[in-house]
């Protein structure tokens, strides 16, 4: 489920950080399970203004 919905919105191997957080939200999981995610398939979170994403 994570993966689908992160790879829905991936394009050119970038993730909105807006998108990213709806995306943890919207399955009641840390932000950081997402970015780890991204981090893992070489997805960059980008337009983060709140330092959730490394």
């Amino acid at each position: 489920m994570l993966a689908e919905k992160i790879l829905a919105k991936v394009k050119d191997n970038k993730i909105n950080c807006k998108d990213a957080l709806a995306i943890a939200y919207e399955l009641k999981i840390k932000p950081s399970e997402v970015g780890d995610y991204c981090n893992q398939n070489k997805i960059k979170v980008v337009n983060c203004q709140l330092g959730c994403f490394k």
